[in-house]
This record gives C-alpha cells, structure tokens and sequence, in this order.
C-alpha cells in the first residue's frame, strides 16, 4: 500500500527554518545618514510640500498623479509646494545649530534640507562645487566668481591652502569651516583634499541680443560650437574669441559642455568679457544668423574651401567649430554656407577642436586686418 511518499503534490523540500537576521549590521550601516526624510519634504517624491523650487520631475509625477485622479474620481495624492519650510539657514524658523560631528546648517541662506551621508540630484541651475587644492587656487587665480569656500574642520595647512584663504579674504569670498563628514557629502564622495569652492551657475546671454549686438560692429564676427563636450576646449575657444576680436560665442543647451569653473578657467577671463548664449536648436540658430545677413562656414578637414582663400572672411560671419570627435554634425554641415579646411603639411588627421578654432579665427583677423 502506497504511503504519503506517493500522494500528489506532497512536499519535496525542507520546511522554511527560522529567518536569519544580520546581526544589527543593517543597522550599523546606516550610522550617520541621518533620518530618512519624509515624502513632503523629498524634492524627488510626489508628495514634495517644501519651500525650494519645485523640481521638473517632481512636477511632472505630481501633474500625473492629478491626472490618474480625476479619471478615478479621487483626491489626488501629491503634497503642496510650497506650504512646508525645507529650508535651512537664515530664514529657517527654529533651526538649531548641529551638534559635533552632525549636521551642519547651510550658512549660505538656503537649500533643500538632505540627510548627512544622502544627496539629491542638483538641479541644472545650481551652483557648482569645485574641489581640490590645486583646482581651487587656479580658479583663485583666474577670478572665477566665488560665492563661498569651504574648508574641512582639522584640515592640514600648507602652502596652497594659505594662499586659497588670503585670496578668499581679500576678494571679500565668505569661508565656512565645516566638519569632513559634511564636505564629502556637499562633493558625492569625491576626493576633495579639505577644500570646496562654491562657484554660482553662468549668466547667459539671450541669443537675439549676441546677433544683435554684434551687428552694431562693423565686422560682425560670432563663434558657435557644435556639440564640443570638453569644457577645457569649450573655454580655450572662448579665449581665442576673445583674443581675435569676436563679438559672441553660442553652443547648444544638449549634448554639450557649458560654462563650468573649468570651462571658465581655462578661458583665463575671457568668458567675463566674451558673451556666451545658449541655444535649443544650433541649426535653426544658424539660420536665423543667415537671415541677418552672417555667412556661416564650417571648419572640417575635407572642405572644400581653403582657408587662406576664404574671401568672406572680412564680412558678417559665424565660424562654426565640430566636435572633438565626429567633427561637423549632417545637419549642422548641410546648413552651412560653405565648409573651411585648414591646409596642413604633415599626414596629421585633424587637429584639436580649440586648436582649429583659434587657427581660423587668427586668419580671419589677419584678413580683417589688412581689409581695415
């Protein structure tokens, strides 16, 4: 007689024994993150009722959430921006300073409240930290602007970090000392020897008023780079604009490097006195610069035009610089009027993006110049 062995669907493995925990050691891990915030005050969650700028991703979930309601016939579940103070510092109503090794306040005057050890996807307009010893003193150097420096509690002294100090104090730069815990969170765990320097996002110009105001010179000249991604070369091309007389230089919002402390360094200052715009759509832009009378070249190897021969050197014109690798985009080198080559004796390729620039832009001022 067949036993239990033989029944269908019996069991073929072990019972489920005794769930093992970890130890506290979850727990432990979580030492000096702080709380975890609420949903009013997650700038990422739909709930979001803070203070600071509603971010484009928490509107949109929360737009969504309105949505799905009113086709269910219910109260939407997102919170009220807005209604809840998220902010620390000078208008925070009872705050408290933070207590050794805890939370420091941000002394700045504001800022989205995040947990020691959590970090928040900073919106596109936030300032930028730049950290390092040497990386800092350079932009010192350079005059980038500074809205604060940040020292880490405990931080050893040399040589640098005196000189970072003395040239904070004297261009008037606010220094606030905090704890190493709080400046790698500030950095993402970013290696930042102890020193930050809190550098505000770039003022750019409208493009209407770079077209705009370049036509009031009598040789308009504008710059516009296509899809450069190193803000190094970005900056370098700034500063042979500013070197060779151009009045503008415009680069596209996507896919492209902006003006960040190391762009605006390497500019040695010029991205002080050149204007830098912007723009959606590098291609309908180049065309509206065609309808005020710019031709627009393109500096590609293969072009068919010389640039020792380009005649239209000493008129309206917008020279356009490709990327550092794939050169020229289809469009962006459909739409221009013609595309330049820079004659080279030797077997070389192609030479570097900011390099091609200042090559161009040097002979245009050489033309120019003979011109007037």
């Amino acid at each position: 007689m067949a036993g239990n062995s033989q029944r269908r669907g019996r069991r073929v493995t072990p019972k489920k024994g005794a769930t093992v925990g970890s130890g506290g050691k979850n727990r432990s891990g979580l030492s000096g993150k702080g709380r975890t915030l609420p949903a009013d005050e997650r700038p990422w969650h739909k709930g979001y009722s803070g203070t600071e700028k509603l971010p484009q991703r928490t509107a949109w979930k929360q737009e969504k959430e309105k949505r799905a309601a009113a086709a269910e016939g219910r109260a939407p579940k997102i919170g009220q921006p807005g209604t809840k103070d998220t902010t620390w510092g000078k208008g925070t109503k009872g705050a408290k300073p933070a207590k050794a090794g805890g939370r420091q306040p941000n002394r700045s005057g504001g800022g989205p409240r995040v947990a020691p050890g959590r970090r928040s996807n900073a919106p596109k307009d936030a300032p930028e930290l730049l950290v390092g010893r040497n990386p800092v003193l350079e932009a010192l150097r350079a005059m980038v602007p500074a809205t604060a420096l940040y020292v880490a509690q405990g931080i050893d002294i040399d040589d640098r970090v005196n000189e970072i100090v003395r040239t904070a104090g004297d261009r008037g730069i606010p220094l606030l000392e905090v704890g190493r815990a709080e400046l790698d969170r500030m950095t993402g765990g970013v290696l930042h020897q102890g020193i930050g320097l809190q550098v505000p996002p770039f003022a750019y110009e409208s493009f209407d008023d770079l077209v705009a105001a370049a036509l009031e010179h009598p040789m308009p000249l504008l710059v516009a780079l296509d899809g450069v991604t190193d803000p190094r070369n970005l900056g370098a091309v700034i500063r042979s604009a500013a070197a060779f007389g151009a009045q503008g230089v415009f680069i596209p919002e996507r896919r492209a490097a902006g003006i960040t402390a190391t762009a605006w360094r390497t500019s040695a200052g010029a991205a002080a006195r050149v204007p830098v715009s912007q723009v959606v759509n590098l291609t309908r832009s180049l065309k509206a610069c065609q309808r005020e009378g710019f031709v627009v070249i393109g500096l590609d190897a293969d072009g068919e035009t010389d640039l020792y021969n380009l005649e239209a050197a000493v008129g309206p014109l917008v020279v356009v610089v490709g990327s550092e690798g794939r050169g020229l985009s289809r469009l962006v080198g459909e739409t221009c009027d013609m595309r330049v080559g820079i004659p080279m004796v030797s077997a070389v390729e192609s030479l570097n993006a900011s390099v091609a620039a200042a090559v161009a832009l040097a002979e245009v001022a050489r033309r120019r110049a003979e011109e007037g």
